[in-house]
């Protein structure tokens, strides 16, 4: 992995209220963005699978956050985890993501 690859991922995360590291074909990662779009919710998404880079990214995200599976979502620059957690979420994420000036 590079450290191209770790400071691309950073930007990301640090550009973007919400970022969702994902991939075009995952049921969970289309769930996440449902959820995220049903809040009204501004989102970056990178679908690592349709990018030259893809698995250099997914490596980086495992490094920064010890997660390797997808989604990977980030509000306001903070580890969500994956869907699960996301859904776990779901009574705080408007609040999460005012915070986060994504609604």
């Amino acid at each position: 992995m590079s450290a191209a690859a770790k400071q691309k991922v950073q930007s990301i995360i640090d550009e973007n209220p919400v970022a969702v590291f994902a991939k075009s074909y995952c049921p969970y990662c289309r769930a996440s963005k449902q959820t995220l779009t049903e809040l009204g919710a501004k989102f970056y998404v990178v679908n690592l699978d349709q990018i030259d880079d893809g698995a250099d990214l997914q490596e980086a995200l495992q490094q920064i956050n010890g997660q390797r599976t997808v989604p990977n979502i980030y509000i306001g620059k903070e580890h969500i985890g994956g869907n699960s957690e996301l859904q776990e979420k779901k009574t705080q994420l408007p609040a999460l993501l005012k915070a986060a000036g994504a609604i």
